[in-house]
């Protein structure tokens, strides 16, 4: 079984954008519960397909596998749901492999950034274009920006 363990920030300013690679990146639910979701990703030309488990203690089983890319097209149509667009940027800082995220459509003005950890507790050093950690706030979670988009948020 594969298990994530990610913690979620806001991010501030640009000092990220020098990131080397980026991909751009349309994601559909085809189920979202409290007990799991079941996502379908295109990222540049290959599709995905995600299942994740109920997060207890920081942690959450998570599934992935490949899908041919017109079968992902489908399938993004079968979401009852509105796609998710963004540009992920990865970096590196620390020895640790950062995920940014820059959201379009419905949830633009939204940036996140997310680091995969081995363990909840390990100790990380934040880069200083992170500000406030989301991790627990489920508002930040794909699967609840697709119903709750952030444009729609008021403060």
């Amino acid at each position: 079984m594969g298990i994530e363990i990610e913690r979620k920030f806001l991010v501030a300013g640009d000092a990220w954008r020098q990131a080397p690679r980026s991909r751009s990146i349309r994601q559909g639910y085809l189920a979202v519960s409290n007990i799991n979701t079941i996502r379908i990703r295109i990222a540049d030309d290959q599709g995905w397909l995600g299942i994740k488990g109920r997060p207890i203690a920081g942690a959450r089983p998570e599934f992935e596998y490949p899908v041919p890319l017109m079968e992902a097209e489908q399938l993004l149509h079968l979401s009852p749901y509105p796609i998710i667009e963004k540009t992920r940027y990865v970096l590196s800082f620390e020895g640790l492999t950062w995920e940014v995220d820059v959201f379009h459509g419905a949830n633009q003005g939204l940036v996140v950034a997310e680091v995969e950890l081995e363990a909840f507790d390990q100790e990380i050093k934040l880069p200083d274009w992170v500000r406030d950690e989301v991790t627990d706030d489920p508002r930040y979670r794909n699967a609840q920006l697709c119903q709750h988009p952030f444009t729609q948020w008021h403060e």
